[in-house]
């Protein structure tokens, strides 16, 4: 298994949706990675998980599958110095 590194790693924000099932499409077709992790905080955890969606069961049908799903949440002080907790996710993309 390849080394995980921030070269195939991408952060979903609130970009166009489409957007991010291209940069995961382009990841394996034109980079050749061999697995992609999509990461995602907060409000975003759901666009996440349609972006994975999207791009493993259209546009890499057959060739890509998710391989792990971890989940995660840290605490942190916001500005009014009240503590948050924010969950974060992690799903990582495969070539099967």
């Amino acid at each position: 298994m390849a080394d995980r590194n921030d070269d195939h790693t991408v952060f979903i924000g609130s970009k166009p949706f489409m957007n991010y099932v291209t940069g995961v499409v382009m990841q394996f077709t034109t980079q050749g990675a061999n697995e992609v992790v999509i990461k995602s905080r907060g409000k975003f955890i759901s666009r996440a998980v349609d972006v994975a969606e999207v791009a493993a069961k259209r546009f890499l049908e057959g060739n890509v599958v998710i391989r792990d799903i971890k989940v995660d949440s840290e605490e942190f002080e916001n500005k009014e110095g009240r503590k948050v907790r924010v969950s974060s996710i992690e799903i990582t993309l495969g070539k099967k």
